[in-house]
């Protein structure tokens, strides 16, 4: 269990999982050095927003903000909203990434991560049938009236039974023994 995990359990004794996800995420070290904070969470934890603010900390010699801020904005939200979404029974990890620029960024950075009941159930009916598999969800970086994309960020995450993926890992450790 990592420390993430053991902070974790003992929060949602006091706070509700929305409110652990928001608060959790904003005041970790890891998503701090980002510079963008979470502003929504809803409920059910299917929709996050990310604002990354224009500051001194993430501009680049091009006046404009790093590419590598806008990346790591997004780069953990999609899997540990998913992990939280589907529930301790999956094992949920991020498997590759590709950003996609389209233009410079100079002014705050706006992202919604949504996933909707149909891509849920879809994923719990896939992994019933299949056991993993790897999906694709894509998020665009804008403007705060969503009229201007920075950049789009492909995360391929991949999604098993875990105790599928048990047995998968100690059939490779055994092979690795041998």
């Amino acid at each position: 269990m990592s420390l993430y995990q053991k902070l974790e359990a003992v929060g949602l004794k006091f706070f509700k999982p929305h409110t652990l996800f928001k608060y959790g995420f904003n005041f970790s070290p890891m998503y701090r050095r980002s510079t963008a904070r979470i502003t929504h969470v809803s409920k059910d934890i299917m929709k996050v927003t990310v604002k990354l603010p224009v500051s001194w900390k993430n501009r680049n010699y091009m006046n404009s903000i790093y590419g590598g801020s806008l990346f790591s904005a997004v780069d953990p939200i999609p899997m540990i909203q998913l992990v939280n979404i589907l529930g301790k029974e999956y094992v949920v990890w991020d498997k590759s990434a590709v950003i996609h620029f389209k233009r410079p960024a100079k002014e705050n950075v706006y992202a919604d991560f949504i996933f909707n009941e149909a891509e849920i159930s879809e994923i719990r009916k896939r992994i019933a049938f299949e056991k993993e598999f790897d999906i694709t969800k894509s998020t665009s970086l804008t403007n705060k009236e969503k009229s201007i994309v920075y950049c789009t960020v492909d995360k391929t995450i991949y999604i098993a039974e875990k105790q599928f993926y048990k047995a998968k890992r100690a059939k490779k450790q055994s092979k690795k023994a041998s």
